[in-house]
């Protein structure tokens, strides 16, 4: 009996704690039901702010629930969205970053050239530097211009002139030869709103600068030589965004594409307003003074003028410094002419009380870069130079642009033998 009750009594004793076990397991579902994240758990709600309307949607909705799903591939797709800008703002830092360790490389070799001492080579092998570093690239200066030149340059070159109303005319034979020609690197700054929805009508490239009283008084009113004179502040932002310019007055015919005659070794490189290669490229001029007697001949060096409206300016220190100089002598000498302060400033040495500019300049090839003077009072008249084409036409001697514009037209594009016969040398005025 004693050995029976035992037995029972260790039944008994198993079915207890399988009881236990039975209720234990059933409570814990309970609470892993009620309360999936444990009692002391913090609330992931308080966690996950983001995801605090979609918790309170599960309380309501089933999971099988078509809302709730469609909620979550919405939620989904957003984020998705978001991973992807994310991700291109990160590539497009990465490259803006891999352009500045470039361009701190290209300072960096420079300082060394210009700063570690060098033995002179051998007579005749000796070469000094032209080319001075170009500034690195700062695009906080001007975001929007910034994005348009991304879109617009081709090797961080741009042909830019400037317009507004008064020459609407040139303006479109200006950009009919640039399109026949198919350079795509150009950009007109547009000085009034007329100019802008003309460059829209007929797909050219437009940029409009944010509003300002002085300059945009000027621009809409002023005449062409008050307007020339304010490239050179504007200029200075795309330089300072690193891009080279190829700046253009809006009387010019192009029949070649003139990156492609570049040298690009110069601060800046212009057009001669030089109609020969003594005048254009310079000479020993002879001053005579005959009461000086023995020493009455005094000799001196000339150069013709640098042209201003048609030079390529590279984004460097001195470049950008010459910009300064002739916005600020325009600015302070309303009567001065821009193109006379464009020269001096390159020109004039340091002297007592004034320190030169030390950019170095080329002069652009007098017959493939032309002025108006060389077209109508030499090449017209010579057989032989009338075959050569020349990479631009500058209607600059001439007030008569328009129509010598298209006549240069008519006789390089057109094969129009007589077009430019009918025009005199000079003006009549």
């Amino acid at each position: 009996m004693e050995g029976r009750s035992e037995k029972c009594e260790q039944c008994v004793g198993r079915s207890r704690i399988a009881a236990a076990i039975a209720i234990g397991v059933v409570v814990g579902r309970v609470f892993a039901f009620f309360y999936p994240y444990g009692f002391f758990s913090p609330d992931p709600q308080a966690q996950t702010p983001t995801l605090s309307k979609y918790n309170v949607l599960v309380e309501s909705w089933s999971y099988e629930s078509t809302e709730w799903i469609n909620m979550l591939r919405s939620y989904i797709r957003k984020l998705s969205e978001e991973n992807a800008e994310l991700q291109k703002q990160l590539r497009e830092l990465n490259e803006k970053l891999q352009i500045a360790e470039e361009g701190k490389c290209r300072v960096h070799e420079q300082l060394v050239v210009l700063t570690e001492p060098k033995k002179a080579g051998p007579f005749g092998k000796v070469k000094s530097m032209r080319a001075n570093p170009p500034v690195l690239p700062d695009e906080s200066v001007n975001p929007r211009l910034a994005k348009i030149l991304a879109e617009v340059a081709v090797e961080n070159e741009v042909i830019v002139v400037l317009a507004n109303s008064n020459v609407k005319s040139m303006l479109e034979v200006w950009f009919t030869s640039i399109k026949r020609v198919g350079i795509p690197n150009y950009l007109v700054v547009a000085l009034d709103d007329v100019i802008v929805d003309f460059c829209k009508e007929n797909a050219v490239s437009v940029y409009k600068r944010d509003p300002d009283e002085r300059v945009d008084f000027i621009g809409k009113t002023g005449s062409n030589q008050a307007v020339s004179g304010l490239k050179f502040r504007i200029l200075r932002e795309f330089l300072q965004l690193g891009y080279s310019v190829l700046l253009s007055d809006v009387d010019i015919v192009y029949l070649q594409n003139p990156f492609d005659y570049l040298y690009r070794d110069s601060d800046v490189e212009a057009m001669s307003d030089g109609h020969n290669n003594i005048t254009a490229y310079g000479y020993n001029d002879i001053f005579d003074e005959p009461d000086m007697g023995w020493g009455r001949y005094a000799h001196t060096t000339r150069i013709w003028a640098y042209n201003s409206g048609f030079f390529y300016i590279r984004p460097t220190i001195p470049a950008i410094e010459l910009l300064d100089r002739v916005t600020d002598r325009l600015t302070g000498e309303p009567n001065s002419w821009d193109q006379a302060v464009f020269n001096e400033e390159l020109a004039f040495p340091s002297h007592p009380g004034y320190i030169g500019l030390y950019a170095s300049r080329r002069t652009m090839d007098l017959y493939l870069f032309m002025n108006s003077k060389v077209l109508f009072k030499t090449v017209g008249k010579d057989s032989k130079l009338k075959k050569l084409k020349p990479v631009v036409v500058h209607i600059n001697y001439h007030p008569d642009k328009l129509d010598r514009m298209k006549a240069v037209v008519e006789y390089y594009v057109n094969g129009k033998h007589d077009a430019l016969d009918v025009f005199p040398d000079g003006s009549d005025f």
